[in-house]
Formats: C-alpha cells, sequence, structure tokens
C-alpha cells in the first residue's frame, strides 16, 4: 500500500539489520490500540486502498488454509 501524502522517511546511513521495533521508533510510529482507529476518515485515501489492504489481510489469514 502507498499514499500519496506520505512524508518522505530520512536516509540512514547503516546497512545493519534493525528489529521492527527500532524502524518503528525511528518513524516515529505507534502501534493501532484499537481496530476502531481503523475506521477513521482519512486511514485510507480511496475505496481501492481501502479495497487493498482488505484483500492482503483476507490473504495473509487464508495463507495456512489449504
Amino acid at each position: 500500500m502507498t499514499s500519496s501524502n506520505a512524508e518522505r522517511l530520512p536516509d540512514w546511513q547503516s546497512n545493519d539489520h534493525v528489529s521492527v521495533e527500532e524502524l518503528a521508533r525511528r518513524q516515529g510510529v505507534q502501534p493501532i490500540t484499537s481496530v476502531d482507529e481503523l475506521t477513521q476518515l482519512g486511514t485510507f485515501e480511496s475505496d481501492e486502498e481501502l479495497d487493498e489492504f482488505l484483500h492482503d489481510l483476507y490473504r495473509a489469514r487464508r495463507a495456512d488454509v489449504a
């Protein structure tokens, strides 16, 4: 998923592996605390972006079912 209004992330000089937690800290993002946060206006820029998210979520949940 991409957003046209996404801010450019700074370039870090290290090629070392960093944890997801460290990447989140560097980017200043926080985990959602409630699914209700996804229903707020502006979470997805378009219906197509929401559909893509839901499709990926459904596919990920079904990946182990075969």
